[in-house]
C-alpha cells in the first residue's frame, strides 16, 4: 500500500499489462491517422491564411493592419501573424511549381479550395525553416518532376509527387549555408568563417532535435522550465539551447547573437 502510494506521489503510472501485437499495431494505426491530421491541419490553414490576406479582411472589420487583426481576432502575437504568412506563402509557392509541372497541372482543378493539393505532408515548422529559401526549394522540385517526368512515367502519382516535395524541403533545410559571392581574400578571414558556418549549421542541427522536446508552440520561459534537466545533462546552457531552438524555428543566424555565436 506503501508503495502504491509512493509511486503516485512520483507521478509512476502504475503497471499495465503488455500489449498484444495486433492492439500495438491499431494504436500505432491511430496515431498515424492522428499526425496525418495535423499535417492537413496546416495545408488547410495556410489555404484560408492566403486567402484571408489577399482580400485584405481586416479592412473591411475595422482594423489597421493584419498585425492587430490577428491579435484581437485570434489572441496571437505579431510574430506568430506573420509567422502564418510565411507559412501560407511558402506552401502556395511549393504548390505553384508542382503544378507548373504539365503531368501534375491537374491537381490545380482537384478541390476548389486549394488544400487537399496543398497537402504534402510537411509541417509548420519545416515550412517556416525553408521560408526565407523558397526559390532554392521551388527550383529543386521543379527539377526533380521534370526529371521523373523524363523518365517514362505517364503520370506523376500524389505520392510520387508527395515524396519529391518532402525530400525537396528536407534537403533545404540540412543544407550547409551557400558560401559567400566574393569569398576574403585572406585565408585567416576564409578560415574563420568556415568555422562561423560550420558552427551555425550544428547550432541549427542542435535547435531540431531541441525543437522535439519543448515543441514549437511553447514559449522561451515554458521551453526553458522544460530544457533545464536537458541542458543539464547534455552540459549545455538554457540559455544556448534557447538560441538554438529559436534558429531552428526561424532559420535567421541573428538568433545565435551573444550565445552560440
Amino acid at each position: 500500500m506503501g508503495e502504491d502510494n509512493e509511486d503516485q506521489e512520483h507521478g509512476v503510472e502504475p503497471a499495465r499489462p503488455p500489449l498484444s501485437e495486433a492492439l500495438a499495431r491499431e494504436l500505432t494505426a491511430g496515431l498515424r491517422e492522428a499526425m496525418d491530421d495535423v499535417r492537413r491541419s496546416v495545408a488547410v490553414l495556410a489555404a484560408r491564411v492566403r486567402n484571408a490576406h489577399t482580400a485584405r479582411v481586416w479592412v473591411p472589420l475595422g482594423y489597421g493592419s493584419w498585425e492587430s487583426y490577428c491579435r484581437t481576432e485570434f489572441g496571437i502575437s505579431r510574430a506568430q501573424a506573420y509567422r502564418l504568412l510565411d507559412v501560407a506563402r511558402t506552401l502556395a509557392a511549393i504548390h505553384d511549381a508542382v503544378t507548373a509541372s504539365p503531368k501534375t497541372s491537374r491537381t490545380r482543378d482537384t478541390d476548389p479550395s486549394g488544400a487537399a493539393a496543398l497537402e504534402y505532408g510537411l509541417s509548420q515548422r519545416a515550412l517556416i525553416a525553408v521560408s526565407g529559401r523558397t526559390d532554392t526549394v521551388t527550383e529543386i522540385i521543379t527539377r526533380r518532376l521534370a526529371a521523373l517526368a523524363h523518365s517514362g512515367l505517364q503520370a506523376l502519382d500524389a505520392a510520387a509527387v508527395r515524396a519529391v516535395v518532402r525530400q525537396a524541403v528536407r534537403d533545404v533545410r540540412t543544407a550547409p549555408p551557400p558560401p559567400p559571392v566574393d569569398p576574403p581574400a585572406d585565408p585567416a578571414v576564409a578560415a574563420l568563417r568556415a568555422v562561423v558556418n560550420d558552427l551555425a549549421a550544428c547550432s541549427h542541427q542542435l535547435g531540431e532535435l531541441i525543437l522535439e522536446v519543448p515543441p514549437a508552440y511553447l514559449s522561451d520561459t515554458e521551453a526553458a522550465d522544460v530544457l533545464a534537466l536537458l541542458c543539464d545533462e547534455i552540459g549545455e546552457t538554457v540559455e544556448n539551447a534557447l538560441a538554438a531552438r529559436r534558429y531552428a524555428l526561424t532559420g535567421d543566424r541573428r538568433a545565435l547573437a551573444g550565445t552560440l555565436l
